[in-house]
């Protein structure tokens, strides 16, 4: 039983608070090359330890419900935008 919980464990990914490139983009669920694109514009949150993007999983829990957020709002404000789809049922 002790073993079937530690292989469990070794299936799920490991979330740490401070994430390299390829942890965040697959804790956002985009490719490396868009999160990379993305840090260095400054649209996601992210900060550079040496020469590699670093970024702060309650940061970026922050940036994602600010942009769901304005998402929303902006929906309400604009009528004509396109209906969502409807859920399966």
């Amino acid at each position: 039983m002790r073993h079937a919980a530690a292989r469990s464990n070794l299936l799920v990914p490991e979330v740490r608070e401070v994430m390299d490139i390829r942890q965040a983009s697959d804790y956002l669920g985009i490719s490396p090359d868009t999160l990379y694109k993305y840090a260095s514009e400054g649209f996601v949150p992210a900060f550079k330890l040496g020469n590699r993007w670093r970024f702060k999983r309650s940061r970026l829990d922050e940036w994602m419900d600010r942009q769901s957020d304005q998402q929303a709002a902006e929906a309400e404000l604009d009528p004509h935008q396109k209906k969502p789809v409807r859920p399966a049922l």
